[in-house]
Parts: C-alpha cells; sequence; structure tokens
C-alpha cells in the first residue's frame, strides 16, 4: 500500500469511528420509547348540588411517538363508597385514553394533553321507593342503585421531571369534563302506607366540569 492509499484508508477509518461516536451518543441521548407510572390522585366532582373531592390511586403508560408526541392510557381508582348521588354516586373507576404534546429538555418538560374516556360510579340511583315509615324522613325513602357509566375527556397541562435517564416524576393539572345523558328514574306515588303506583321522571342530559389533580412516579425503558 503506497503513502497516498494509506492516508485515505486512515482518513476513512477516522471518518468511520466519528460518525460511530456521534451516532452512539444521539442514541444514548434518545427519549425511551415506554413508560409506566403509578400515581396519586384527587378529583374534584360536581354533584350538582355541590363538589366533594374524591382521593385516588391509579396507572398510567405511555408511548413515546417522539420527544415531543406520545400516546397514553390512564386508569384512576376512587374508592369512597359512601358518597350518594343521582348519577356519581359511590365509587369511581376512571379510563383515559388519548395524547401528551409539549417541549422535552434535559432535566424537564411541560406538555398540553386531551385524553377521552369514560368514568364509572357503583351508585347510580334507578328506584327511588317509600319504605312506609313514617317517623324517620331520612327513612321514608329506599334508594335502589346500579353502576351508571358516563363519557370522560380530561384536557390540561403537565409537568414533569427527570432526576435520571430511567426515573421520572409527573405533576399533572385538568379539568375531567362529564357528560352525562338522560337518565330515567323510577319513583312511585301515592299515600303512606301505600298502594303505590311507578312514576317514570328523567334528569336531562348535562355537562359538568371537575378539577382533577395528579402527582406519581415512573420508570422509563
Amino acid at each position: 500500500m503506497n503513502k497516498q492509499n494509506t492516508i485515505l484508508a486512515t482518513a476513512a477509518i477516522l471518518l468511520l469511528f466519528t460518525c460511530a461516536h456521534r451516532a452512539a451518543r444521539a442514541q444514548s441521548g434518545e427519549t425511551q420509547k415506554f413508560e409506566v407510572a403509578a400515581q396519586f390522585s384527587t378529583l374534584s366532582i360536581d354533584q350538582g348540588f355541590g363538589t366533594r373531592t374524591e382521593p385516588g390511586v391509579g396507572g398510567r403508560f405511555t408511548y413515546n411517538l417522539t420527544d415531543n408526541l406520545a400516546l397514553e392510557a390512564e386508569g384512576n381508582f376512587f374508592p369512597d363508597n359512601d358518597s350518594f348521588s343521582f348519577r356519581t354516586g359511590g365509587r369511581a373507576v376512571e379510563g383515559l385514553f388519548g395524547v401528551k404534546i409539549g417541549k422535552r429538555y434535559k432535566r424537564f418538560g411541560f406538555f398540553g394533553k386531551a385524553r377521552p374516556g369514560f368514568i364509572s360510579f357503583s351508585r347510580g340511583v334507578t328506584e327511588v321507593i317509600p319504605t312506609g315509615v313514617t317517623t324517620d324522613p331520612f327513612g321514608a325513602f329506599d334508594f335502589r342503585t346500579r353502576h351508571l357509566t358516563h363519557f370522560a375527556l380530561d384536557v390540561g397541562g403537565v409537568v414533569e421531571f427527570y432526576p435520571s435517564r430511567r426515573i421520572f416524576t409527573r405533576i399533572d393539572i385538568g379539568d375531567t369534563i362529564m357528560r352525562f345523558g338522560q337518565t330515567t328514574i323510577t319513583t312511585f306515588s301515592g299515600l303512606i302506607g301505600g298502594p303505590f303506583t311507578p312514576v317514570l321522571f328523567s334528569l336531562p342530559g348535562d355537562t359538568t366540569h371537575n378539577f382533577q389533580f395528579s402527582a406519581g412516579v415512573g420508570f422509563r425503558f
């Protein structure tokens, strides 16, 4: 091999090493594609006659399409079963599926989110039955319930912090919009002691806005 060929071969090898080094650096800086996280959440539920705030727990799976765009699936469970409301009573289960878009930096990121889904309550009222009790106004009626599921849409903002390449923490602040369809309830008319005649009445459809806050920690891989 002559001197010119040696110089060209050396230059080619150096160029290959330089390209490989840059590719390795770029690859090591890429955002991991998958994320799993656990979180604590609070949901302030508009019941029509007042608002109650329910604590809960949940989890989330995220697939990062790019550094700035991701697909997400999230579920939350609010365990309090003592609450009473015609459409939002009892325990709540929430499922959301949507997108997160924003800007990611080395140690933190800011995003907006839009995630449609559902929210289901365990004690939606379907029947109001007189019991015949006249001495206790709170015992004069028996309320029969079942699960009621409503459309939900979560919109809001996200702040993430990256203490390491694999670990992150996240804070969500958003509006969980609930859409209620027309709800039919069976009640009974008549004098105390009976006989009673079934009567149907309907609650019209409605949309409420409910503040939701979440904070959690996750792992990227």
